[in-house]
């Protein structure tokens, strides 16, 4: 029923779509998001915002984690729960307009959520080479 597209979108202007373009194709059913950035559609008066998927999203807030708790490696469960820790930042109120990822204006808030959840799963894990603090989001 709404069909997700990630077009190859770098650079813009060999896209394989556009937003537009995916949303007239699915009647503006689709949740499309892209490398590169493409303005809101408006199609039978519905706001449509179409996402920007990029690594700005993870990394930093990977980073940190890992280097706040002073990690001695880097796992794919940390990847898995930043990845999880997104997904779960994406609020009703932007799939209602078709956005696949948190407002980017949001990005500081969200990179500390991630870097708390990789620091707490450091610290689960064993991996984290500083004691846990009493409150790790403060101290991140």
């Amino acid at each position: 029923k709404r069909p997700i597209l990630f077009p190859l979108s770098n650079p813009t202007s060999k896209a394989e779509c556009t937003a537009e373009q995916a949303y007239e194709w699915t009647n503006g059913a689709a949740l499309f998001a892209s490398g590169s950035p493409f303005p809101p559609v408006t199609r039978g008066g519905h706001l449509l915002v179409p996402g920007q998927c990029n690594n700005m999203y993870i990394f930093p807030g990977v980073g940190q984690g890992v280097v706040s708790c002073q990690a001695s490696k880097v796992t794919d469960a940390m990847f898995y729960v930043a990845a999880r820790t997104l997904a779960g930042l994406v609020g009703e109120d932007s799939l209602a307009v078709g956005r696949l990822y948190p407002d980017l204006t949001l990005i500081r808030e969200i990179s500390v959520q991630i870097a708390v959840a990789v620091g707490e799963l450091a610290f689960a894990e064993g991996l984290a080479g500083i004691e846990r603090p009493a409150d790790l989001e403060a101290f991140i």
